[in-house]
């Protein structure tokens, strides 16, 4: 019920929906329990059974008015029309009667259905987007963690199942109880002998729909988690689907779909095969206490040890007849309510995950970068593991380039990623200014920072778009950022130049010319601080060149963090830091650290000169 109610709390204020629906929710029930009500005084009329008397007693009465005595009202015109026209005159005036219910009833029905679907948008599009802003929010170390396609499944089908069931459980938890209560009153209003010994169903009923309700929910949670393994397995399959042909790997991504699929069949199978065992259920239970009633309330009226009347009885068997209806209708929707639960749990977990990186409750806007940053005795460890970093120093000064180099894994990307507080220190603090980067806002951090990594992350859209992203730049800003980055050529040279679309992850595009769109990026940007993660390393020779000439170009005045794969692109930073199992253990500029005997930036010097 918690999950159920914060479900609903994303629609607030749920009053605006709440007072109307309710509203005409009940106005539709009304008219739809008196649609059926109306068949006594029908019956009555063709059953040739209409009480004289009991007329004359309506009639000496004042007129009552239809809104505050609705019955009496109805009672009072049908007797004088009967007294006036004839046995003719009152069938008409009960048929117009019964075709303005049933007027009614369709229209508050349809205005009912229209604020329940208002409803459901409004609560799936805020939940959306709420768990949508709450995993973007979340550190880059969740990423790595977690499956894209559990996070896509959660954001896209498990809110779907929010919405189709959890909206139809409150239209079942409103509309349809109050069918069931007007249903009921009338029944008792026609005879309570009958209506108590036809009740006794609803406990023996909603035990059995309970017991199949509890087995249900484990079944929906398996299911949503399989429909995620699967979404998880397609986005890995596709997104490398050069690697599955060319390792011929088709045979074996198949039978790890079919498995997930048949474990998804199996979760599904079960939880469809309890969800609709309560229908029929409800069904043979509703049957079996029609024929009992048929026998009871027959033989009641047959005998005459009852005043019920052949038209009352009938009518009471029709109204009977229709409560099976609106209760099927609220097992079903409670039953179905599981999977819809399930996926909310989901959900609401993602939402109340917590961001390990956040700023501080009072946190600073940091000014413009004006002297240097500073890296203090940092160690680093993922999940506490055995530490990346261990006791990392150096200062990087404003207008200067460091380098950072060493064979793969020993450190030098988690350098990279701490400096933008993707991650925080495990001991030790990192200093801008003389301000330690978590007394700072991240937006004031970042923002006056560019990265260039080694894979170019594009989008499928323009090249414009992707430019300019994530900013208001105008086209002249874009090409001359594009010259910059010695892209404008290739650029033009596309079918719809910089409106062209690249394609997913800028497929349509070369390695060297997705980089310098990268680069173009960033040179927009034009932040006082670069961080370029192995920039050329994926590049063959004369796309590298074309990318170094535009880095060169970016990089000039700038406050510079490289890490380096092929040692010739560094050879005139600053300071060049050798990292080696995440530890620095050499220092210097280019020429110094080549005079280094057994020195380990020489022996990469050496291996890359072979």
């Amino acid at each position: 019920m918690k999950t159920y109610l914060r479900l609903l709390s994303f629609a607030k204020p749920l009053s605006r929906f709440l007072v109307p629906f309710v509203a005409t929710s009940l106005a539709s029930s009304v008219f739809g329990v008196l649609n059926f009500t109306l068949l006594i005084p029908l019956l009555d009329i063709l059953f040739n059974n209409v009480n004289a008397e009991r007329m004359r007693m309506f009639l000496s009465q004042p007129a009552p008015s239809f809104i505050t005595s609705p019955t009496e009202a109805f009672s009072y015109y049908f007797a004088q029309i009967f007294q006036e026209h004839g046995k003719v005159g009152a069938l008409q005036y009960v048929c117009i009667v019964i075709i303005l219910s049933v007027l009614l009833n369709n229209l508050f029905k349809y205005l009912s259905i229209r604020q329940l679907e208002a409803f459901k948008a409004k609560m799936v599009s805020r939940l959306r987007e709420t768990v949508f802003s709450r995993t973007i929010s979340l550190q880059l170390g969740f990423f790595s963690n977690e499956r894209k396609g559990n996070l896509i499944s959660r954001i896209t089908t498990d809110v779907q199942e929010v919405e189709n069931s959890i909206a139809n459980t409150l239209s079942a938890a409103s509309k349809e109880v109050f069918l069931l209560i007007g249903y009921v009153i009338a029944l008792l209003s026609i005879s309570v002998k009958l209506t108590l010994f036809a009740i006794l169903v609803i406990p023996i009923s909603g035990g059995f729909i309970a017991f199949l309700v509890r087995r249900m929910k484990r079944d929906a949670q398996e299911g949503q988690q399989r429909l995620s393994s699967l979404v998880s397995l397609l986005d890995e399959t596709f997104g490398g689907m050069r690697v599955v042909k060319g390792f011929v790997a088709e045979g074996f991504i198949l039978d790890k779909f079919r498995q997930e699929n048949e474990g998804y069949r199996q979760a599904i199978r079960s939880l469809a095969n309890r969800r609709e065992l309560a229908s029929p259920f409800s069904e043979v239970m509703g049957v079996a206490v029609v024929a009992g009633i048929l026998f009871y309330g027959g033989s009641l009226v047959l005998s005459g040890q009852s005043d019920l009347t052949a038209a009352q009885f009938i009518a009471y068997i029709a109204i009977f007849s229709q409560v099976t209806r609106p209760a099927k209708d609220i097992s079903n929707a409670f039953s179905g309510s599981q999977r819809g639960l399930a996926s909310g749990e989901r959900v609401l977990e993602l939402i109340d995950t917590q961001p390990l990186i956040q700023d501080k409750p009072c946190a600073l806007t940091l000014p413009d970068f004006q002297d240097k940053i500073s890296v203090q005795n940092v160690s680093f460890a993922y999940n506490a593991d055995t530490p990346v970093l261990r006791n990392i120093s150096f200062d990087l000064m404003k207008g200067k380039t460091i380098a950072l180099v060493g064979s793969s894994g020993g450190g030098k990307s988690t350098i990279a990623d701490l400096i933008p507080r993707f991650y925080d220190p495990t001991a030790g603090q990192i200093l801008i200014d003389g301000v330690d980067l978590r007394d700072g806002t991240m937006a004031s951090l970042r923002g006056q920072m560019g990265i260039v990594t080694q894979e170019s992350i594009l989008f499928n859209d323009t090249i414009f778009n992707n430019i300019a992203f994530g900013s208001a730049a105008t086209e002249a800003d874009v090409m001359e950022a594009a010259r910059i980055a010695n892209a404008h050529d290739f650029i033009v040279a596309q079918t719809d130049g910089y409106q062209t679309i690249i394609g997913d992850r800028g497929g349509k595009l070369s390695g060297g010319q997705r980089q310098r769109i990268s680069i173009a990026r960033a040179i927009l940007k034009n932040p006082p601080i670069l961080i370029l993660d192995e920039a050329t390393s994926a590049l063959d020779t004369e796309s590298e060149k074309l990318v170094q000439e535009a880095l060169t170009r970016l990089m000039t005045n700038r406050t510079t963090l490289v890490i380096a794969h092929r040692l010739s692109t560094i050879q005139h930073a600053d300071e060049i830091l050798v990292v080696n199992q995440g530890r620095i253990v050499e220092r210097g500029r280019h020429d110094e650290l080549l005079t280094l005997d057994e020195g380990f930036y020489r022996k990469l010097s050496t291996m890359q000169s072979v």
